[in-house]
């Protein structure tokens, strides 16, 4: 039999991420996500319900997350599924945990540093990031926009140059 055991979540975070390392120091990042949900009750009520989740982002992207994301914070979270058991060592029993393993978390709204060195991210373009050239495995500076003023002047056509059919 066939199995599927797929998560996307949209929603805020709930705490300022926690990264951590494992021994062999793998990064580790643990969200805390609220999804909400609006309903209707069968008497014509509405009402809004919301789901906390625990999120686990492993390897570079927990340290981007830890790096860019803030309690309040909006994300979409694409995982899977993660059933954690552990005996508790107040009362000797059996406890579980469904949470989300990451596959890929993306960052909703504009990016915030933790950083001082990237105070630049607060600006509406720093959300715009340059495209990478094909020697993307080098350290080279992003390359830069035009200015305004360098950009050519729009010329519209003029009507006796566009033609009233499409020749194909």
């Amino acid at each position: 039999m066939a199995a599927l055991n797929k998560v996307i979540l949209l929603g805020h975070l709930t705490r300022d991420p926690e990264l951590r390392r494992t021994p062999q120091g793998t990064s580790v990042c643990v969200l805390g996500l609220a999804v909400n949900r609006r309903l209707t009750t069968a008497s014509g009520e509405s009402r809004e319900e919301t789901c906390f989740v625990d999120i686990d982002v492993w390897g570079r992207q927990a340290e981007s997350c830890a790096q860019y994301l803030r309690k309040g914070s909006a994300a979409l979270v694409d995982g899977s599924l993660r059933l954690d058991q552990w005996d508790d060592r107040e009362t000797g029993k059996r406890r579980s945990r469904l949470k989300v393993m990451a596959d890929r978390v993306q960052f909703i709204g504009p990016p915030t540093a933790s950083d001082e060195g990237v105070a630049a991210a607060a600006s509406p373009r720093a959300a715009v990031r340059p495209a990478r050239s094909p020697a993307a495995g080098r350290d080279e500076p992003p390359v830069a926009e035009p200015a305004a003023d360098t950009m050519p002047a729009f010329e519209p056509l003029d009507s006796a140059d566009t033609p009233d059919t499409i020749p194909f």
